[in-house]
C-alpha cells in the first residue's frame, strides 16, 4: 500500500501539472472505487481551477477555486499517470487541463477513493476528525508523543500505526524508524522512556524525509506520476530483510503484530 512518502511524492508530481491550471474535461469511467464517486464530481471539477495541492496523512488534496477540495486515497494499488500514451482499463478517473495535460487515476484493485469536501470543512471530513498530528509537522514532538502514549500497554509499533496518535505512518517506515531509534517494536508504548522518544521522533522525520527524496519505495504496483519507481527500498535496514545481517552485527527477525509483519533486530533494539 502506498504510504505517506509515496502520497507526498504523488502530490508533488501532480502539482507540477495541476497547480494554477484549469480543468477542461473530466471523465469518470466506472461508478465507484472502494465507494461510489461523488455524483457531482464531473460537474464540480469541469471548468474549475486547481489553486493548490496538499496532503493529509495518506490522502492527497486538490484545492479548487470554487471552495471545494477533491480528496483522494490511493488504496492498495492506486497511482496517477501523466499523459498516458493509451488509456488503460484501470484508468477510472481522467482529468485534462486547458494546457492539454491528461492525468489518469489508475487503480487496478479499486481500494482507493475520491471525495469532494468543502475546503472550509476539511477538518470535519470523516477520516480526518480524530487524526493525530502530521509526523513531519511541528506538532509531532517527543512531549506530544509521550502524552499520547501515557498508560498504553499496546506495543509501540501498533500505537505508531494508530492514526489517532500520529497521522499517516505505515508499516514500512515505522519498522525503519524504530530500528534507527533502537526501540523494540513489542515494548509497551506507555513504558517507552522520554529519552527513547527523543530518538524516535527525529528518526521518524528523517526516514520519511529520506523516503520522499528517493521517490518512495517500490511496492508491487506503486510508481510515481512520472512513471518512475521509487528507490528508497534500497535503503531499508530491516523491512523485508528477515535473516539478513543488521549493521550492529545481529540478525533481522520477523514477528507478526496485529496481522502485519514487523522486522527488527534484538541486537540493537531494546
Amino acid at each position: 500500500m502506498p504510504e505517506l512518502p509515496e502520497v507526498e511524492t504523488t502530490v508533488r508530481g501532480l502539482a507540477c501539472h495541476l497547480e494554477g491550471e484549469r480543468i477542461a474535461r473530466v471523465a469518470v469511467n466506472r461508478p465507484d472505487l472502494r465507494r461510489p464517486f461523488p455524483p457531482d464530481l464531473v460537474q464540480v471539477l469541469t471548468g474549475t481551477r486547481v489553486t493548490s495541492l496538499g496532503r493529509r496523512a495518506k490522502y492527497g488534496l486538490l484545492h479548487l477555486d470554487r471552495g471545494s477540495t477533491m480528496v483522494f486515497h490511493l488504496g492498495m494499488s492506486g497511482r496517477w499517470r501523466i499523459d498516458p500514451v493509451a488509456t488503460d482499463k484501470h484508468d477510472h478517473l481522467v482529468l485534462e487541463t486547458e494546457a492539454g495535460v491528461r492525468l489518469a487515476l489508475n487503480d487496478a484493485r479499486r481500494f482507493g477513493s475520491v471525495d469532494l469536501v468543502e475546503t472550509s470543512a476539511l477538518d470535519a471530513f470523516g477520516p480526518f476528525v480524530m487524526m493525530g498530528p502530521e509526523p513531519l509537522g511541528d506538532m509531532f514532538t517527543p512531549g506530544q508523543l509521550k502524552a499520547a502514549l501515557a498508560g498504553r500497554i499496546a506495543p509501540i509499533k501498533q500505537m505508531l500505526l494508530d492514526q489517532r496518535i500520529v497521522a499517516g505512518l505505515g508499516n514500512i517506515y515505522v519498522c525503519e524508524a524504530l530500528h534507527r531509534a533502537g526501540i523494540r517494536p513489542d515494548r509497551a508504548a506507555g513504558r517507552v522512556s522520554k529519552t527513547a522518544l527523543e530518538r524516535l521522533v527525529p528518526a521518524v522525520k528523517q526516514v520519511l524525509a529520506e523516503a520522499i527524496a528517493a521517490g518512495g519505495s517500490t511496492i508491487r504496483d506503486y510508481a510515481q506520476p512520472s512513471g518512475e519507481l521509487g528507490y528508497f527500498a534500497a535503503s531499508w535496514a530491516v523491512y523485508g530483510r528477515e535473516g539478513h545481517a543488521c549493521p550492529c552485527g545481529g540478525s533481522v527477525e520477523r514477528l507478526v503484530q496485529g496481522g502485519r509483519s514487523t522486522f527488527w533486530c534484538r541486537g540493537c533494539q531494546k
